[in-house]
This record gives structure tokens, sequence and C-alpha cells, in this order.
């Protein structure tokens, strides 16, 4: 088993990075030189406040949402794309080597540069290509400045019986990251400014600025045309862009030399490349620490791990609000997602309790609580030109497993105490009635919740009017949480001196209604219960919440029943399915336009993020750690397909369980690193 450590950053850059990160990303021609193979392995870097740069292994772009700077503008605010690509040429030995990739709409690969990589391996987080030009060695960095709208792009020649000549295209555009370009649309200006160029797409845009320390810059202003994105076709979309030329940088480089292109929203950004790489590993490296300190009992960390503790990261971000300081959230998942309430509150345990970083997640709590509003929280994080949007039912209950999951970490009253009147809000208004009639029926304790044509449960597929899986009624996990939400406000209240007998009575009455949703037909639980149409007894998994979750209603035998049934007939390799195949509405595949893949979504879709619960729970009933270790086990080789170093959002329900939707989700990362680390610690139990 292959162990990461602790990084040194003694000496120099190019003589210890590759010794001590993590080595489970590496890849030779066998894969980069497969163009489907390449095509289909995606790298991704992050700037930490909504930024983000990401594409394949091969170069070409099959995403609209690939591109070498994704800037958020502001910080924290909408996402646009103003460095779509770069594409290198490298002159040696009297011989011509293409190194970019390309996709045509007329089908054409021009360039076919994926043939020249020798190597692709990740150093953390940071892409790191190997191109052969003959003897001669090239290699490529790529990381973004944490803070800042800033990609750096670092050549350096490892092995060279000459000067190597370099050219590099910088194509550009400017728009939001959801949409396309064609070049009658986007009219640029290009000005030469020191040692570089800045692009402005109008007078009122923001510019980006393309500069370097070394070399001489020749300006572009060239539309290249009709290229093909292979994925947005695949998912039924517009899939043909037009990008800028705005200008080309040459360089000449000996064995040994290495020079930095850097792309930035910021005409004073730093152009020493080798500084900001050493920022990235240091930053690494302390991400590591934290997490081992933070679980002093385990003692063997594999690579894998440690590449998901790394990954972690990417989805934390600094969200800037009006008067309000240490503003946190998370990004749900890359490329498409931004941050969402329940996606948030889901993955903060597994990302920032289990890695060692609670004081980012009680800036996430204070963040969230400051938008509770009738009682709910928002499903979109609200940025200060919008207005939230207050339709899921599940997101202020998750709130609540946030912060008992914080406090079981940090026995942090103070925070408790400064969020405890947002949370009792949350129960007053659950408790009477609010949106969409979400409201305790006073006749057995439940938590009902829905209406026709809105879906306020993480089972949230909606096509039009169609709302795939809407779950009215009383929904399984719903009403698991809401116990629970009044089990840890009982806790609360006593601790701060109050009388918890309020939520101790709303507690009691929960919990005996909950028996209403064993099915002993099935010898599991009904999905909802008191729905429009009654009792909905689909197989679904938001049951296993039930089992996993600290307080659970159900008796020893039925938490055994459910595990059994779910492991039998929901488990995958990397998740649990959304629909048992058993089930006549079950769609094994996850494919074609919105509307079927939205079919698909959850109703048999396996969801990675899913795999922590059903962990915890297997352990509940069964006491197995290694077991519980094993279901784990095959997401070591998942990191090297789809997004690289990362957990992808969903599967295919058939096998051989294809990776599907985004290819980095926040809460599959953080309930895989919860499940783990909650298991591989000796003598304890989930949090």
């Amino acid at each position: 088993m292959k162990l990461w450590r602790e990084w040194s950053l003694q000496g120099k850059f190019f003589t210890t990075i590759m010794i001590h990160f993590p080595s489970l990303i590496d890849f030779g021609r066998e894969t980069c030189g497969d163009l489907a193979a390449a095509e289909a392995r995606e790298w991704l870097v992050t700037n930490g406040i909504g930024g983000f740069a990401c594409g394949t292994v091969a170069g070409t772009l099959t995403r609209r949402y690939h591109g070498l700077l994704m800037a958020a503008l502001p910080p924290g605010g909408h996402r646009t794309l103003l460095v779509s690509k770069i594409d290198e040429t490298v002159e040696y030995g009297g011989e011509v080597y293409e190194l970019g990739a390309n996709r045509w709409a007329d089908g054409a690969i021009n360039p076919s540069g994926h043939l020249h990589i020798e190597r692709f391996h990740l150093e953390g987080t940071i892409p790191v290509w190997t191109f052969a030009c003959a003897d001669a060695l090239l290699e490529k960095r790529i990381c973004m400045e944490h803070g800042a709208n800033t990609t750096y792009v670092q050549y350096t020649s490892l092995r060279a019986g000459g000067p190597l000549r370099l050219a590099v295209k910088v194509l550009v555009n400017y728009r939001g990251y959801h949409g396309l370009t064609r070049a009658s649309e986007a009219p640029m200006d290009v000005q030469t400014v020191e040692r570089g160029l800045c692009v402005q797409a109008s007078p009122q845009a923001a510019p980006c600025y393309l500069r370097s320390a070394q070399g001489r810059i020749e300006p572009g202003r060239v539309w290249y045309r009709n290229y093909e994105l292979e994925e947005e076709r695949a998912r039924g979309l517009d899939h043909v862009e037009d990008h800028l030329h705005a200008g080309t940088f040459y360089f000449e480089l000996t064995a040994g030399q290495h020079m930095t292109f850097v792309a930035s929203t910021n005409s004073s950004a730093n152009l020493d490349g080798a500084a900001a790489l050493q920022s990235q590993i240091a930053r690494g490296s302390g991400l590591l620490k934290k997490c081992r300190q933070a679980n002093p009992k385990i003692r063997e960390w594999p690579d894998w791990i440690g590449q998901l503790v790394l990954a972690a990261d990417q989805f934390v971000v600094a969200r800037p609000l009006a008067g309000v300081e240490d503003a946190w959230s998370i990004i749900a998942g890359y490329p498409w997602f931004s941050d969402w309430g329940r996606d948030t509150l889901v993955a903060l345990p597994g990302l920032l309790l289990s890695t060692g970083r609670p004081e980012i997640a009680a800036g996430v709590l204070r963040t969230y609580a400051r938008f509770v509003d009738r009682g709910m929280l928002p499903n979109s994080f609200p940025r200060e030109d919008s207005v939230p949007e207050y339709n899921t039912v599940d997101a202020a209950l998750w709130f609540f497993e946030a912060a008992r999951q914080y406090f079981s970490a940090t026995q942090d009253v103070a925070l408790l105490r400064e969020i405890f009147p947002a949370m009792a809000q949350i129960i007053t208004e659950y408790t009477r009635g609010t949106r969409y009639q979400i409201h305790v029926d006073s006749a057995d304790g439940l938590l009902y919740a829905g209406e026709a044509g809105v879906q306020l449960t993480w089972m949230d597929a909606k096509v039009d009017n169609w709302v795939v899986t809407p779950r009215i009624g009383k929904p399984v996990e719903v009403n698991a949480l809401w116990l629970n939400a009044l089990a840890f406000m009982s806790k609360l209240a006593a601790a701060m001196g109050s009388s918890p007998a309020q939520f101790d009575s709303l507690a009691a009455k929960a919990r005996q209604g909950f028996q209403r949703f064993w099915n002993a037909a099935t010898n599991c639980c009904y999905d909802v219960i008191d729905g429009p149409q009654g009792s909905d007894a689909s197989l679904r998994p938001n049951q296993i919440l039930a089992v996993a979750l600290e307080k659970c209603p159900l008796s020893e035998e039925q938490q055994r029943s459910v595990v059994v049934v779910c492991a039998q007939q929901l488990l995958t390799s990397f998740g649990l399915r959304s629909l048992s195949p058993r089930d006549p509405q079950y769609h094994g595949q996850y494919y074609g336009g919105q509307r079927q893949r939205d079919a698909a979504y959850h109703q048999g879709t396996v969801w990675g993020w899913l795999i922590g619960p059903f962990v915890q729970a297997y352990l509940r009933v069964t006491g197995d750690r290694d077991q519980a270790l094993n279901f784990l086990a095959p997401f070591e080789n998942h990191l090297k397909t789809h997004g690289l170093g990362s957990a992808s959002e969903i599967f295919d329900g058939d096998p051989p369980h294809t990776p599907q939707g985004c290819f980095a989700q926040a809460w599959s990362v953080a309930e895989i690193l919860r499940a783990w680390i909650g298991v591989a610690t000796p003598g304890q139990a989930f949090r």
C-alpha cells in the first residue's frame, strides 16, 4: 500500500515535489495517446473564490466549461470564461512538433498533440504533462493563485540537446460559463501592454491580462471557428463554439530552464511561476498536516485518501457578503454547479470537520444562518444581485446535522449559542407551517411537505412542468432528519440552561409516529407515506439515512433489515442506486438530452454520496470495520477516471457503472472521506 507522507519544502522546486506528493494519478502513452481515454479524463484546479480551470488530458475542449481561466467576477460572483485554451508548438532539431489538440465540427482532429504526451500525472492537484519531441522532454504545469483570478502555466525543458523554441498560442473568450460564443457576437479589443497583452471584450467588460516575464509577444486578433464540444453534443445541447486568437508568446529554452505564462484579471499579477507553484505546494502540505493532526489515531493513510483530502479543498470558497466577515460556502460540483444549501450542509462534515478545518466549518454555519427565512434555507446560495430560492424542505434540516457534527468535533458552545436563534426559528416555523405545505402533522408528529409542481427533497429533477420524483407527503429521510434535529435542539437547550421540554415533546411524538414508515411486506421502509396516492413502497436509498443518523427511530432488527435490503438491491461499487432495478420505473443508464437524463437522474442512477450513510449504517448494525472499509475500496481506482483525483456526482445504475454528471462533486468527496476516516479511526464511532 502506498502511503502519503508530509511534504518537504526544503531544496528547490523540481527536486522535492515529485517525491513527496501522492502518486496515485499517473499515466503514460497507453492512456495519453488514446484520444478517447485521454478525453475521458479531466483535470481541475481552483482558486478558492469560485473560479477554476479545467480540461482534458488530451488538451481538447469537450465541454463549454473547459477553459484555462474561468474567473469569478467579482470574487464569489458569476463565472466568466476569459481564456479558453493554449496551443503550443515546439521547434527543435529542425523539426516542428504541434503539442495542442483540437476537435473540429467537421470531425477533424487537428493538431493531434496528445500523441506527443509521454506522461501525465498530478502533483497534488497540479496537472503535469511531459511532452516528448525526439530526444527532448518539455514539461508543463498548471495552477491557480488562491484567492485570485490568476492562472499560471509553467514550461520546463527537462532534457534537450539544443534550444527548444516554444510558441504558445493563446485563445480567449468572454462569456458566462453556461454559454457559447460565435465570432460575430463578441468583438474584442487586444492591446499590447508591458510584458504582454490586455484583452477586453467591451468597454464594460473586465480586462484580462496575458503576460510573461520572458520572451516576445505577437498579437493575433483572429477568430478560430467551429470547435466541436463532444460532451455537449452527447448531452443534446449546442456543441460548436468559436474562440479568439489573442496572440502568441515566443520563448527559447535550454535544458533545465523554465518560463511561465500568466493569465489574470489583475494587471500586476506576480509573474514568478516557481513562487506560485511553491505556494500551492505549501498549501497542500498544510491541508494534509491538518488532516493528520485532526485524526491522530489513524497511523496509515493511503495515497488515494490523501488525494481526496486535497480534492476537498477545491470545493471550499470564500463568499464575500455585505457586512459579513469570514463568510464561506461550498461549491456543489465542477464544472457546472455553484453553491447550494443542501449540498453545502451535507458536504460540510466530510470536507471540513474530517479534514481538521473546523474554523471554516464555523464560517459556513454562520453564513447560512443569516439566510433563514420563514424557517427555510435557500437551495441556491444568494448573491448580491439575485433573490434566494427557498424551495427545499431538507436544507434547513441538514443544517442541524452539520451543526451537530461540528459541536461533536469542537464542543464550541459559543458558536452554537450564536446560531441557536436561527435553529429555533426553523423548528417553530416547521412545526406551525411554512411554504409548500411544510408542517408537522399533529396526528403523528411527522413532517409533511410538498404541493403540485415543486420538488422539495434532494431527488429534485424537474423538466419544464414535469417533476420526476415529486415525493409529496412525508418522506422518510426528511422525518429522520427532523427527529434528529429535535434531539440535538434538546441537547443544546439543556447545555444553554433552557428547558428542552418543547423539543423533547415533539421528538417523542415523531419517534412514535416514525413506525408508520415500516412496511412489513417488504421488510424495509416506505419511501413516502400519506402522499396523494397513499404510501409509496418504491425501494429507494432514502431510508438508509434513518439508520445512519445518530438517533435512529427503528428497532435493531428493523435497522439490520434496511441495511440488508439496500445492500442487495441498491448497493453498487460506487454508491447506492436511486431506485431498485426491480422497479418498472428503473432507468439503468444516464445519457441523452436533458429530458432523457433527468428521467434517469433519480430513477436508478447511482449517487456517490450515498456510500457514506450506507457504510455508517452497515457499521452500526454489524460492527465490522474491515468490511465497512472494503465498501469504499473501489473509489481508489475511480479517482483515476473522469475527474482525476476527485469523485464523480453520479454513475450509471447498470454495470459497469460508468461515471456521469459532474466529474468532481462535493458531497461525493465529503462522504467518502467522512466514511473512511470514521471507520479507520480505532475504537471510535462516527460523530
